[in-house]
């Protein structure tokens, strides 16, 4: 296995090059800058996501699909994936991560467009979406679209089983282990049960437990957050210097940690930025697609809200608990540091800690499975569904038992594959979201004629 984890690291290390994060980091920018900075519209965007009722066709409702997507997002790259980053980049990985979020809420938005644009209604009447519809039916007089939707789709089949379910039930097995000493063997099954129990109904099941768990999970975290880093005050305005510092210099600032350079605060920050909201991923906009919504910048208006509360608010509240410990000096890394950050506070670091994995984890395995078992529906159609779901629950009992390493990495890897096909989508296609963004939001609409898109 030690051999195996070397070349993950390996391969890891170069599908995250210079390359891959000026891909990623590039289209957050450029589609910030095209969509005439779209982030401005983030008010009428959450008032737009509390909004429950039905107004068009499709599955679940605006706030359902909000939900499912943050339950798949807000997950342990919230709380175990900043402090590897912290652990791996330094401090600086933390603002390289805030960026992500608030750049990639432009991202979101535009995957979120095209993917309601661009959704089908299966053989059982209900949606089907993502960014593998979008490149086969809005690509298709490239000649690109289905090969790269195949790709999308086989590498989000894939994925799913790293960044959305053994990953996931990793963390929360260790923890247990390492805080409340149950047997992994223990906590693996519970867990794998309480899965099995949720995602054989299908969306719609996975919406009404996700609806009631985010709203739940998302407060009790930022609430307690907020009171631990009300009880460390003081050191809050030399916690941010040094991440704003050495962010760009990629130097602790004190003694007892190897400084990381710049490339490796950027790297990391970036890396585990997507692997907490999933701009740029092209997950989210598989279950945007089953909402029901008027037109697709609605839709696409609410499901950018979840990068901004899942990085922009959640990962930077664990950045600024993780980095104004001082305990990634040790030499801590992951779930460890994780808990020795929040040990800090009796009582109220540790629950909030036990709390937030908890719920986190088994709602980002139940979000997960959904965007895998689409992508499994567009591969191979709906008879491989069942068997994909069944394989899914076991997946979640291995992954309690697995180390983590190997997993991290098979994740890091995984994501980034699935990135590439998606990101070429959105820069061809960025010209069909600005024409909606006119037509829908802008108030110049009547300037120009409407989009001649090739619809399903």
């Amino acid at each position: 296995m030690g051999q195996l984890d070397e070349i993950l690291k390996t391969v890891s290390g170069y599908v995250w090059g210079p390359w891959m994060l000026a891909l990623l980091f590039g289209t957050h920018i450029f589609l910030t800058i095209r969509l005439r900075v779209i982030q401005r519209y983030l008010g009428k965007a959450v008032r737009l996501s509390l909004a429950r009722g039905p107004e068009g066709e499709g599955d679940i409702s605006h706030f359902g699909a909000l939900a499912t997507a943050l339950a798949a997002t807000v997950g342990t790259g919230n709380i175990v994936g900043v402090a590897t980053a912290v652990a791996a980049g330094g401090p600086g990985a933390v603002l390289w991560m805030w960026l992500t979020g608030v750049f990639g809420i432009a991202t979101k938005y535009a995957e979120a467009v095209l993917s309601v644009k661009y959704r089908v209604v299966n053989e059982r009447g209900e949606m089907a979406g993502g960014p593998m519809y979008v490149l086969a039916y809005g690509l298709k007089w490239k000649g690109l679209g289905r090969p790269l939707g195949w790709l999308f789709a086989l590498f989000t089949a894939i994925a799913a089983f790293g960044i959305g379910n053994m990953t996931q039930a990793n963390s929360i097995a260790d923890m247990l282990h390492k805080t409340c000493h149950v047997s992994v063997w223990i906590s693996g099954p519970v867990l794998t049960v309480l899965t099995a129990l949720v995602i054989l109904g299908g969306i719609r099941s996975i919406a009404r437990v996700c609806t009631l768990l985010v709203p739940f999970m998302a407060v009790v975290y930022v609430i307690g957050g907020a009171i631990m880093l009300c009880m460390r005050a003081s050191a809050l305005p030399e916690t941010v210097a040094l991440i704003v510092r050495t962010a760009f210099t990629g130097e602790a600032a004190v003694g007892g940690f190897v400084g990381a350079g710049i490339r490796e605060a950027m790297r990391y920050g970036i890396a585990r930025g997507l692997f907490s909201n999933e701009s740029g991923l092209g997950s989210a906009p598989i279950v945007a697609a089953a909402a029901q919504t008027r037109n697709p910048v609605r839709q696409a208006l609410v499901s950018s809200t979840g990068t901004f509360w899942d990085t922009v608010v959640i990962c930077l509240m664990t950045g600024l608990v993780v980095v104004s410990s001082g305990e990634w000096r040790t030499g801590l890394g992951g779930a460890a540091l994780t808990k020795a950050a929040f040990a800090d506070f009796p009582v109220i670091g540790p629950t909030i800690l036990s709390i937030g994995l908890l719920t986190f984890v088994f709602s980002t395995i139940l979000g997960w499975s959904y965007y895998g078992e689409k992508a499994v529906e567009y591969l191979l159609g709906r008879a491989a569904v069942r068997p994909y779901r069944l394989l899914w629950v076991g997946a979640v009992l291995l992954g309690s038992v697995r180390e983590p390493g190997v997993i991290w990495y098979f994740s890091d890897i995984t994501n980034a594959l699935m990135a590439v096909p998606n990101l070429v989508s959105l820069l061809l296609l960025s010209g069909v979201v600005v024409a909606e963004t006119r037509q829908h939001l802008w108030t110049d609409h009547r300037e120009v004629p409407p989009t001649s898109t090739v619809t399903p």
